[in-house]
């Protein structure tokens, strides 16, 4: 063994143990029942089984282990934006795509391509930048990979640019945040804008965070580590005490965390916001109400036109396969044209073939590339398809490429419909558009919502 390390051999490595032992003994605290010690025996932890603690200091290590449960921050409910719980409308046995027959593989076709008769299929390109990462972009220092995800943030900040979402008194939550890009380049932007804060929500904690990285002292950015399913934004403390309104923002949020955050931010923090606005006005005689009457509708009018909780949403979609009925929130969508859990499910799947026929070409020209981008950065969910869905041999002989990527675009466009209808039920002006060239990432689309302006009455 080396000196100074743990002198337990492990087998299954075949090398010493490199823990350090405390002085004067030969052994780490996990291999101590190796040598004897006045009896002591150490036990499996309960809590987790992969490492061993003292039998009689079982309880104190139970207080501060790792493994135990720690207590639950004051915005967690318990699936406050969950969506879908009647279990009963979610089919138990799915089978996969493989499994289908070609006639049960063109019936599905047909429903898609029937329900999707009278969708914009073919989006608006509106492909934007941003000075804020001019400098980025051309310093040569930074390489390809970088230099795509640079394109994509620039382009996602000229798209809030020009919806007038960058400004003062706005609270920027970054859903899905990883290490926090996006809200940096947003806070570059903003550098002479006061009043501003960054809520970053992620699950999982994360490491080489760039939040540390924003130049102005008086921003403000906290990380709330919750899964979005349970993320209830109105008992956010710093939220509670500006009510500042907030602008939804995220950057390839995969899958069904875009329904979670899109329900998170239109469904229950505004009907929460309205709820403690909804205040009950105190009693007046006769005379009192006559003499404020005017003024208090003119400060209804105003409060009414101020109080917007959410001023907008920008997120650049991902992952449709990874989407969930129970959390889908276009279910109504889906069942107005004649579909349902079933449907959803396999055009779920399907969504991967927009993908798919360039994914062998992709692989062979920059394998150790992907694997290298995978590595440093987690944020491009382009390589996580399943090959057994989007192989090219599970349909060899059925449908061409050219045809899966069709459909499979079909099926993204049906799905990203339904959260349009969504937003635009709930008062919300929603849009879709490319925002990048398809060649610096697949996943090219990003979904615009603000508040609908007040519906004027024309003139007869």
């Amino acid at each position: 063994p080396v000196p100074g390390r743990c002198a337990y051999f492990v087998e299954r490595k075949k090398r010493f143990c490199k823990m350090i032992p405390a002085p004067g003994r030969r052994f780490c605290g996990e291999h101590g029942q190796q040598e004897e010690e006045n009896g002591r025996k150490r036990i499996p932890c309960p809590l987790d089984p992969k490492h061993t603690v003292y039998e009689d200091q079982l309880q104190k290590h139970l207080k501060k282990c790792n493994s135990r449960e720690k207590p639950k921050p004051v915005y967690f409910v318990q699936d406050i934006n969950a969506g879908l719980k009647d279990v009963a409308e979610i089919p138990e046995k799915r089978v996969p795509l493989s499994s289908l027959s070609k006639e049960e593989l063109e019936n599905l076709i047909i429903k898609l391509k029937k329900a999707s008769n009278d969708l914009e299929v073919h989006l608006k390109e509106q492909i934007l930048s941003h000075q804020a990462l001019q400098e980025a972009l051309n310093d040569p220092k930074n390489g390809e990979s970088a230099f795509k995800h640079l394109k994509q943030q620039a382009s996602i900040l000229g798209n809030m640019e020009k919806l007038h979402l960058l400004g003062p008194g706005r609270c920027f939550i970054e859903f899905g945040a990883g290490r926090g890009k996006l809200s940096h380049w947003v806070d570059v932007a903003l550098q002479n804008v006061e009043n501003v804060q960054f809520l970053l929500v992620e699950r999982a904690t994360t490491r080489f965070k760039v939040d540390g990285k924003h130049q102005r002292r008086d921003s403000i950015f906290e990380r709330l580590q919750v899964d979005i399913q349970h993320l209830c934004l109105s008992k956010v403390p710093i939220l509670e005490k500006k009510k500042l309104p907030v602008v939804g923002i995220g950057k390839h949020l995969c899958g069904a965390a875009t329904d979670l955050a899109l329900r998170c931010l239109v469904e229950s923090y505004t009907t929460c916001c309205d709820a403690e606005n909804e205040e009950p006005a105190p009693k007046r005689s006769r005379t009192d109400q006559t003499e404020v009457a005017s003024n208090n509708s003119a400060d209804n009018e105003s409060s009414q036109a101020d109080c917007k909780p959410v001023a907008g949403i920008v997120i650049a979609l991902c992952c449709h396969h990874k989407c969930d009925w129970a959390h889908y929130v276009g279910r109504e969508f889906f069942k107005s044209v004649g579909l349902g859990p079933v449907e959803f499910h396999y055009f779920q799947r399907m969504s991967s073939w927009a993908t798919c026929g360039m994914r062998e070409t992709t692989n062979k020209a920059s394998a150790s590339e992907e694997s290298k981008e995978q590595t440093n950065d987690t944020e491009e969910h382009e390589q996580t398809f399943s090959k057994i869905e989007s192989g090219p041999d599970t349909l060899q002989g059925i449908l061409t490429v050219e045809e899966r990527k069709e459909i499979g675009c079909l099926c993204k466009r049906l799905i990203d419909h339904g959260r349009i209808e969504y937003l635009q039920q709930r008062g919300y002006k929603a849009v879709l558009q490319y925002y990048i060239e398809s060649v610096v990432s697949l996943e090219n689309v990003l979904l615009t919502a603000v508040p609908s302006p007040s519906l004027i009455p024309e003139p007869t």
